[in-house]
């Protein structure tokens, strides 16, 4: 019996020094973010729990209080960002400017680091797509642009600046000869065939002034054919540069045709009288076309037609009058009637104008 009450004696005190080794030791108790402690185990009765024990039971406590306050204010903080996101969406709605859809993909956004990740990716390609002025992430959009040709009249101002010095010096130079050829022209004058063998001395301003015909006539012609229907795609100064040659060659052979003309049949002063008018109203007519010339070039497309509409009948004017005035002082030298004069335009006058004109736009249009 005293061996049996020794042993309980030692078991008692080993339990006794085990339990206060345990009361001595911290407590290390890790709460995790989103756990609570574990309440549900029964609470130790208060007359058996010890002053140590009541102080531990009160921090765990405590804890558990503070980890539900946490829960609660992070579940009213998410409320509130949900609610916020709601107003930013309807607001978006009501207000599509770029600076509502910023403040959505803003508030939509996660809090994430911006500078780097895939995230970070992701958010500014969301705001590049709501940018409402410029499409960076739709689909291309292809646009057509044509080719800048300018329409400078640069060229044709010095063209024809350079025609008036021309004419101008030739009145300078050769004002006589400029007056008498106006007072052939105007028939001011009675003494008409002294008047004429006074022009045929100066060959030199009567070239002066056919070139002036040739060129003024040549950009004449330049100008109804780029401005009508038949030829405005071919290159303007080509076209200006064929119509000089056509027009030069058409006088040229005229003149040859009616020279050999007079010295086969013997009628050399009915031919040199028809040639000597004939070049005179060339003359006046490469005069009077040069202010024509200049309202066609810097006129708009509704004036531009009525100037060539009026020039089309002065030169029809000219060219009647060309034609009154020479039959007279050819049928005074030969016997020429009305039908046969007739017969002689159309040959020598309509016919090769009319072949030039063909040929010139068969061969352009070839060309281009």
């Amino acid at each position: 019996m005293t061996k049996l009450s020794f042993l309980l004696f030692l078991c008692l005190l080993c339990f006794r020094n085990l339990s206060a080794q345990t009361d001595s030791t911290p407590s290390r108790t890790t709460v995790p973010a989103e756990r609570t402690l574990d309440t549900t185990m029964p609470a130790p009765r208060p007359h058996l729990l010890s002053r140590r024990d009541s102080v531990r039971h009160d921090s765990i406590a405590r804890v558990n209080s503070a980890l539900r306050h946490e829960a609660a204010a992070r579940r009213d903080s998410l409320r509130r960002d949900s609610l916020r996101q709601d107003s930013a969406r309807k607001t978006a709605l009501i207000r599509p400017d770029s600076s509502a859809r910023v403040d959505m993909l803003r508030s939509a956004a996660p809090v994430i680091n911006k500078d780097k990740g895939p995230a970070a990716l992701t958010f500014w390609r969301a705001v590049l797509a709501a940018n409402p002025f410029f499409n960076f992430t739709g689909q291309p959009v292809r646009q057509l642009f044509e080719i800048h040709r300018a329409n400078s009249k640069d060229s044709l101002f010095y063209l024809l600046l350079g025609i008036l010095f021309y004419f101008a010096l030739v009145r300078i130079f050769f004002e006589k000869y400029f007056g008498n050829l106006m007072t052939l022209f105007f028939r001011v004058s009675l003494r008409q065939q002294q008047i004429r063998e006074q022009v045929l001395q100066t060959p030199l301003p009567s070239l002066l002034l056919n070139l002036l015909f040739i060129i003024t006539g040549g950009l004449y012609a330049c100008f109804l054919l780029h401005y009508s229907r038949f030829a405005p795609t071919i290159n303007f100064w080509l076209l200006y540069i064929n119509c000089m040659v056509g027009l030069g060659l058409v006088y040229l052979v005229k003149f040859l045709v009616l020279k050999f003309c007079g010295w086969v049949f013997n009628i050399a002063r009915a031919t040199d009288t028809y040639i000597f008018i004939v070049f005179l109203v060339n003359k006046m007519l490469g005069i009077f076309l040069l202010p024509f010339l200049i309202l066609i070039t810097f006129s708009g497309p509704a004036a531009r037609e009525i100037f060539i509409t009026i020039s089309l009948v002065m030169v029809f004017v000219l060219l009647m009058y060309r034609v009154l005035a020479a039959y007279r002082p050819v049928r005074n030298e030969i016997k020429l009637t009305p039908f046969h004069f007739f017969l002689y335009l159309c040959a020598f006058e309509i016919a090769p104008l009319l072949l030039i004109y063909k040929v010139l736009l068969t061969y352009l249009e070839k060309v281009y």
